[in-house]
């Protein structure tokens, strides 16, 4: 365990930050098979079917029973007698653990209802949440709450406010108990919540909703925030297998072990490089795991761990998306934007044939095609700059037509 502990959330028996990885010694007989952090509090499940809790439990979130905070890792005694748990998940003081019988547990703050307990203001210990089907998903965002049921439907609860939870007018006026999402019309599989977003996955898309004032959504530059279900068109179907929310930003994992990034870009939690720190509206390859095959992916308030394996040199799985190429760059050639990989052959293979074509394009070329779309639209009216094949969309932001003006002067 690492990082912040003013409530004893690393479960050390003591309040001190820790900068680097420490054993929990009270655990190190067991094996730790599930784990999930809260915003003061963590929870850690066992291969001996243990639950234990440590942090803040101002709300119950603990689920012992009282609202007095740990600083050591204390057995939830609930779940000694119920079926193995396979999944966990913790919002700012809520708590949830689903069996794998499917059946759902929450407990810990109840104010906004995003523990799906009505009008109750908390629980402090676990209660079984239900819509009559078994679950299969859970996820617990700041305010908000989600589950997947194994017939695919998905369900919100909790804070209503900027459409976080996907739900219609009159399904809002009962958000504080499990409300199914209509939005969506294939079966969902799995469900992240964010701070004030919330991202689906069906088998071939990708759908978000709530706020997208950092681009967390997906949806471009000129979407702030979806009251419902919109999908990200960014990805060919069925390419996407997993999807992560953080705070303010989201991660997205591909078939081939790709990893895409979009949203607050603060702090490099976006994983895009130490100069490249500028929000994301739309999904960005990580060109850092190109030699790697990622996992999974968690987020947190203003981080991100992968957890990723290298890539078999030679590998003829890396598959990119044909926007992945971005005309931003113009003035390198893709494998120069890439950097050092020894996956290049194999990366140009991926490439669609208008990416090759773009690539063939020397920078002399590129200078003399943008100086003439430059000098023919004035900066008054961006929104006209003609589509090219090499450079689309070129009016979109400020910073690119800037460089086109110096590439013009140059040229």
């Amino acid at each position: 365990m690492f990082g912040s502990n003013n409530w004893g959330q690393l479960g050390l028996g003591t309040k001190t930050t820790v900068n680097k990885p420490t054993c929990v010694k009270a655990l190190k007989s067991e094996r730790v098979k599930l784990a999930a952090c809260g915003r003061t509090h963590t929870l850690v499940y066992t291969s001996r079917g243990n639950l234990y809790a440590s942090g803040g439990n101002n709300e119950g979130q603990l689920g012992l029973g009282d609202c007095d905070d740990r600083t050591s890792f204390h057995l939830v005694d609930f779940f000694s007698k119920h079926e193995p748990v396979k999944m966990l998940a913790a919002g700012s003081n809520t708590s949830a653990a689903l069996t794998q019988d499917g059946r759902l547990y929450m407990w810990g703050d109840n104010s906004e209802g995003q523990i799906g307990l009505g009008k109750e203001s908390n629980a402090l210990n676990p209660r079984e949440v239900s819509v009559g089907k078994r679950v299969s998903w859970v996820s617990c965002g700041y305010y908000h709450s989600a589950f997947v049921t194994v017939d695919g439907a998905l369900y919100t609860f909790g804070e209503k406010d900027s459409g976080k939870l996907g739900l219609s007018t009159e399904k809002l006026a009962s958000h504080k108990v499990p409300q199914q999402v209509t939005g969506i019309s294939d079966k969902v599989v799995q469900v992240s919540c964010g701070g004030g977003h919330t991202v689906a996955l069906t088998d071939h898309e990708v759908y978000s909703f709530g706020l997208g004032q950092f681009g967390q959504l997906g949806h471009g530059t000129f979407i702030f925030e979806s009251r419902l279900p919109r999908v990200v068109e960014h990805f060919r179907r069925g390419r996407v297998k997993h999807v992560e929310c953080g705070e303010n930003h989201t991660a997205l994992i591909t078939d081939s072990g790709l990893l895409y990034t979009f949203g607050d870009g603060r702090h490099g939690k976006l994983g895009l490089g130490e100069e490249n720190f500028t929000n994301q509206f739309k999904p960005t390859l990580c060109p850092r795991f190109l030699d790697y095959y990622v996992h999974s992916v968690t987020c947190g308030g203003c981080h991100m761990l992968v957890l990723a394996k290298p890539r078999p040199e030679g590998s003829e799985d890396l598959i990119l998306e044909e926007d992945d190429v971005t005309e931003d760059y113009f003035e390198k050639s893709y494998t120069e934007l890439l950097g050092d990989t020894h996956n290049q052959s194999t990366l140009n293979r991926s490439l669609s044939a208008r990416v090759r074509r773009r690539e063939r394009v020397g920078k002399s070329e590129w200078v003399k095609i943008c100086a003439t779309n430059y000098q023919e639209k004035s900066l008054d009216d961006r929104s006209s700059v003609e589509d090219s094949e090499s450079v689309k969309d070129l009016g979109e932001t400020t910073d690119l037509l800037n460089l086109v003006g110096e590439a013009y002067h140059h040229y």
